[in-house]
């Protein structure tokens, strides 16, 4: 490896770390409010009972939420410990890297301050989480976590027996449990990530992307391999504009933030491989689909 290509490595390696740590911090910290301060019976509350509802529900509430990919996991996975479905639980860590507020407007500054990109993404995002929340909602009847010792030893209820500077105290602890556990796996995803964008020749890329269907999956892969975080993608995505079409753009920009190297392995961390693996194939398929139509 010469001095150039180390550098570069190190450079883009730092600028993931920079960009996405600030998220996963903001999303532990309101794994730890989430595990302290709510209980399964609050959470109850503003569950719809019927599935639709709930997957719509999931879906729409990512709108108020300015979370990042990996930010996103730690809450949805404390969620569905206090009671949130699966199906309700995943609409929303689909939705929420993409369709709130901060996204959505640098995609609509990153583009010229034009309305039809930024719509497309905010669209096929609703559209894909509601078709993959519904799937496994008929699929899965358990919340396919993985057991975690370490991240239950504090899981009794704190809500009633504490005062609020030792509940505040308690949420710390969780938030700094919940860092050590998915940061490793951020600092892994950004090192490969880095050495893929350090390797691998976007030209390369390029130059598969031919015809509608290999450009939008080239352009899946390539977000995949970037692992931008959402609220920075969509100026990455206008310097593309010449070279791809409207549809492969817009899998760039929904794809990044529902799939990508670090949230694949925070997602391996927390969920079953097997459900990880259809949760992909169906995340895959769709975008992939919608982006045609588009």
């Amino acid at each position: 490896m010469t001095k150039d290509t180390f550098f570069q490595l190190n450079s883009i390696f730092i600028s993931i770390l920079i960009e996405a740590m600030p998220f996963v911090l903001l999303g532990v910290f309101i794994s730890g409010i989430i595990q302290i301060f709510i209980t399964e019976q609050m959470v109850s509350k503003f569950i719809p009972k019927n599935r639709i509802l709930a997957v719509v529900y999931g879906t729409l509430i990512g709108a108020i939420f300015p979370a990042c990919e990996c930010g996103i996991i730690p809450i949805v996975r404390r969620l569905i410990l206090k009671g949130v479905p699966l199906h309700m639980g995943i609409a929303f860590m689909l939705t929420g890297p993409v369709i709130n507020p901060i996204v959505l407007f640098s995609t609509y500054v990153a583009f010229g301050n034009k309305w039809d990109i930024m719509l497309y993404r905010g669209g096929l995002a609703i559209i894909v989480s509601i078709i993959v929340g519904l799937i496994l909602s008929y699929q899965y009847d358990s919340n396919q976590l993985l057991e975690k010792k370490s991240l239950n030893v504090h899981s009794h209820d704190h809500t009633g027996d504490q005062h609020f500077p030792k509940k505040l105290l308690g949420a710390m602890q969780h938030a700094v449990e919940e860092f050590f556990s998915v940061g490793k796996y951020l600092i892994i995803g950004a090192f490969i990530a880095a050495s893929m964008q350090t390797f691998i020749k976007t030209s390369t890329l390029l130059a598969i992307g031919q015809n509608e269907l290999s450009s939008s999956a080239v352009m899946m892969g390539l977000a995949f391999i970037l692992s931008l975080c959402s609220e920075a993608d969509a100026f990455i995505a206008s310097s593309f504009t010449s070279t791809f079409s409207t549809g492969s753009i817009i899998a760039f920009l929904v794809y990044g933030p529902m799939l990508d190297i670090k949230n694949t392995l925070m997602l391996l961390d927390a969920f079953k491989k097997k459900f990880v693996f259809f949760l992909i194939l169906y995340i895959t398929v769709f975008v992939l689909f919608g982006s045609l139509l588009i």
